[in-house]
This record gives C-alpha cells, structure tokens and sequence, in this order.
C-alpha cells in the first residue's frame, strides 16, 4: 500500500513546488529595498558630459525618476524605449545614473540608442550605487520631491510595470495633477 502512495504523494508534492515556484518567477524583479520611505542616499557627481556636479539636494523640489544604466548592460537595451516614452511623457524628469560604465562607451550608447535623460550622472566606480542598493543594471528609482525613494525596480522597467505600478504611484504624489 505504501509503495502506491509514496510516488503518488512525491508527485503532488513536487506540482506543489512547481506551482509555488511559477507564482513567485512572475515576482522576481521585486525585491524589498530598505531604502523605501527613506531619503535617497547623499551623492555628489560629475555630468556625463562633464560641466556639472550634482548633488542629491539639487535634485529636490520636484520628483524623479533615477534610472541606473550602462552601456555594457543587455536588460538596459531592452528598457530603452519605455524609459524613453516616460521621460517624453513630461510626467517626471528622467536622471541616468551611468554604472561602472566607460565614457566613451556610454557617449556611444546615447548616440546610438537616444538619450532620454534630463542629466546623466556618472557613477564610475558604482559606490553611490551601492550606497542606493543597486544589484546591477538596470534597476529604477522612484524620488519624491523631498528626497525620499517611494518605489525600487530591480531589472527592466516595462510597460506593464509602468502601468500598473509605477505611473499610479507617481501620480498619487503630492502636487502632481497629471
């Protein structure tokens, strides 16, 4: 009798797992950031196009979006076109923060693909991006005006993300009327 409901039971076990596994794969770009609710770490960085600093505090007033990317990086390809229609939008303004990226390769990658970004900053030795929890390119910040990171994408941003998660979030803002 237990030789019939041993592989009967292992098999229901295993549907189990696999259906819980399924569940969770549609959820794997959410990963809980403490940062959410807290002020976006201090940083003070050069422009890509080097005749800027900027510091966290200039960056207050209005909210952002913080896209961190890199020439090098396959997902930011991908992601281009969406953050290229939410920073034509004119919801937000869209900063890149440019990761462990070469200049030159990343001045190329802008001529190429387009440059979406109201300032691009640059993170050449990815310490701001560790100090923002950044697992690697891309991954996406939501800043509210005051300073404080209300939303965390790790991976690529699509369009659904856009839709269902982050646009509702951004126009729940205080003072936004879109």
């Amino acid at each position: 009798m237990l030789n019939r409901i041993l592989p009967v039971a292992v098999f229901m076990a295993l549907c189990v797992l696999l259906f819980v596994g399924l569940r969770m794969a549609d959820q794997k770009d959410i990963i809980p950031s403490p940062l959410i609710g807290k002020p976006a770490p201090e940083f003070a960085l050069s422009t890509l196009d080097g005749d800027q600093l900027i510091r966290r505090d200039d960056l207050l007033g209005q909210p952002y979006l913080l896209n961190v990317w890199a020439s090098w990086c396959p997902g930011c390809r991908v992601e281009h076109e969406q953050i290229t229609a939410i920073a034509e939008s004119g919801l937000l303004p869209v900063i890149g923060l440019n990761y462990k990226d070469a200049e030159d390769d990343a001045r190329r990658w802008l001529n190429q693909f387009g440059n979406p970004y109201q300032q691009i900053l640059v993170d050449a030795d990815g310490k701001v991006g560790i100090d923002f929890g950044v697992y690697g390119a891309p991954e996406t910040f939501l800043v509210d005006a005051d300073g404080i990171i209300r939303f965390k994408q790790v991976g690529i941003l699509d369009q659904r993300t856009w839709e269902t998660s982050l646009r509702p979030l951004i126009q729940s803002l205080p003072g936004d009327e879109s």
